[in-house]
């Protein structure tokens, strides 16, 4: 066999297992509710391959066999009706066992997966076109915090999201971790799912919401309990204030130009709520709900052109001098 033909060969037989591992894979659990949600899958893969298989070998062997040939067509053949009346008694039977077991193994995976747990740490999810809002509350107001299109998390223990939108419909997805629910204007949904292991997991709107829904990503990062906590005692703390001259000067042009009436940066004059907060931007591995990475050059691009970068989105071309950009990429840098 030629060397192109092996290859072709391998290359057809092994690719659809490409989708079946990495950090946005059904098929990939890291999370209890993504683990039953896919034993489920697959007890209802095997039975219906079962079933199909078992009625293409009873309708090859109806094809193949012989047909008798019947002096009278009418007459009825008594054994014949016989075991044709307890053939179609046995399926009916197989039938509903089959459904009812089905239908348990349903209702016992749905226990798992839309389980409550009231321990569980709680968020606020609220879908904008087109990125995502993260709350995280506590009892007391000065431990909550805003954050978005990042949803740090700790592992082995549940986490709650309560989940509401600001305009269309959209559907939170995190394949490794849970399925799918629905984010719908005037009504609250509840989702809720544990990571059992450290990592980061790709989300994604799984409901069209308008032009730019396939740019509406957000990550799911799971992290050991004490890192995690960590790292909310940090986001609980206001925003630094630069200390050297062209930092200052970005803060103050980043409330004189407008961005402040947008986003909100804690500790600081810009109190926006129409656009993401950037009290931490300098921290998130993303922008643009998962557009780019968090770059120097890809954060300024984005403050120069959002509408060439993400078409239709609510942030509009701000008219910057390169000197005025430059202050303010270098202040928002800073807001770690």
């Amino acid at each position: 066999m030629q060397v192109w033909v092996r290859m072709v060969l391998v290359l057809y037989t092994t690719w659809p297992f490409a989708a079946c591992a990495g950090q946005q894979s059904a098929l990939d659990p890291q999370g209890f509710q993504s683990e039953q949600i896919r034993y489920t899958l697959f007890i209802f893969l095997a039975v219906a391959a079962i079933v199909w298989a078992a009625v293409v070998i009873v309708l090859g062997l109806g094809m193949l066999r012989r047909k008798r040939s019947i002096d009278q067509p009418l007459d009825l053949h008594q054994p014949f009706e016989e075991r044709t009346g307890r053939v179609i008694l046995g399926l009916g039977i197989a039938t509903t066992v089959i459904v009812l077991g089905l239908s348990f193994v349903s209702y016992a995976g749905q226990r798992t997966v839309f389980a409550k747990d009231e321990n569980a740490l709680t968020l606020k999810i609220i879908g904008h076109q087109w990125w995502w809002e993260v709350r995280y509350e506590a009892d007391s107001p000065h431990q909550s915090f805003v954050t978005a299109n990042e949803i740090r998390i700790p592992t082995g223990k549940p986490v709650k999201l309560e989940l509401e939108s600001a305009d269309v419909i959209h559907s939170f997805w995190v394949p490794s971790l849970t399925g799918k629910m629905d984010l719908i204007t005037g009504q609250k949904n509840e989702l809720q799912f544990t990571a059992k292991n450290v990592g980061v997991y790709r989300g994604q709107c799984a409901e069209f919401c308008g032009l730019q829904h396939a740019h509406m990503a957000f990550a799911v990062i799971a992290l050991p309990p004490d890192e995690f906590g960590r790292w909310r005692d940090h986001e609980n703390q206001s925003a630094s204030s630069p200390a050297d001259p062209l930092g200052k000067r970005g803060q103050a042009l980043f409330q004189a130009r407008g961005c402040a009436l947008c986003h909100n940066i804690s500790g600081t004059l810009a109190g926006g709520q129409l656009g993401p907060d950037l009290t931490h931007i300098g921290s998130r591995t993303t922008i643009a709900a998962g557009t780019l990475p968090n770059t120097p050059g890809t954060l300024g691009a984005w403050i120069a052109d959002p509408q060439h970068i993400k078409p239709g989105n609510l942030m509009p071309k701000m008219p910057l001098q390169s000197d005025e950009l430059i202050a303010i990429l270098h202040y928002l840098e800073q807001l770690k």
